[in-house]
């Protein structure tokens, strides 16, 4: 599934997510810190370290995961093709914003048990998108493999289920967190649904206005040289 046009035509937030979420990767795997990403219990809630959130929400902790991770998020473009990116800028901050604090939530549940680091990456906006996937998007052709019936949404179900496979325990609360995200938008809590043009939210008070669709560009690359230095240039390294 191609999710229509080939290339970021019409999707240029899309574009700048995959752009940011690649590039901090391969800055963190190239200077051997991608070990460094996720957060636990101790960090957020004992030590205070919110910063470590902002690399761990964007970059993922390897390269295959990159890979599908990448992806399903070129995939889900069609999305921003449909609503718009505005409207899909606020399903973009809403699902980043609502899994993270279910992360939060679900590490003060789970601080006494085994899962306490999560995995890295864009996983909670990732899997939010699989609910519109799952209830939006038709299916349009079946096929059989040795007997068996698949659609064309299956490749995206198993790359989603390869993504979540690839750190196993740590991606299973931030899957769950997503899953839950997008639940929570489709359901239009608070009315989050509606908001569209002047919603003064995002990052450094961004506004998501017609002429400036990318929201998410100038605040993501603005952050770029901050979590750079602290995260991966810095000389100490965080104990987690």
């Amino acid at each position: 599934m191609n999710g229509g046009p080939s290339g970021f035509q019409n999707a240029p937030v899309t574009r700048n997510l995959v752009i940011f979420c690649a590039f901090l990767t391969v800055l963190f795997v190239a200077r051997g810190r991608s070990t460094s990403l996720g957060f636990s219990y101790q960090d957020i809630i004992q030590r205070l370290r919110f910063f470590r959130v902002i690399p761990s929400i964007f970059a993922f902790s390897s390269i295959p995961e990159l890979i599908f991770g990448v992806y399903l998020l070129y995939y889900f473009r069609l999305f921003e093709r449909q609503i718009g990116s505005n409207k899909y800028s606020v399903f973009v901050l809403f699902s980043l914003s609502a899994s993270l604090l279910l992360d939060v939530l679900a590490l003060v549940f789970l601080k006494d048990r085994t899962t306490k680091i999560l995995a890295s990456g864009p996983y909670g906006l990732i899997f939010a998108s699989f609910i519109p996937f799952l209830f939006d998007i038709p299916i349009s052709s079946q096929i059989r493999v040795f007997g068996i019936p698949f659609s064309d949404k299956s490749f995206i179900y198993m790359a989603g289920l390869q993504l979540f496979l690839s750190s196993w325990k740590r991606s299973l609360v931030p899957t769950i967190c997503g899953l839950l995200a997008g639940s929570l938008y489709r359901l239009n809590v608070f009315g989050i649904r509606r908001f569209k043009n002047h919603s003064s939210v995002g990052y450094h008070g961004l506004l998501l206005e017609d002429h400036h669709p990318a929201l998410m560009s100038e605040g993501m690359y603005q952050l770029l040289p901050i979590i750079i230095w602290r995260e991966v240039l810095d000389p100490q390294p965080h104990q987690s």
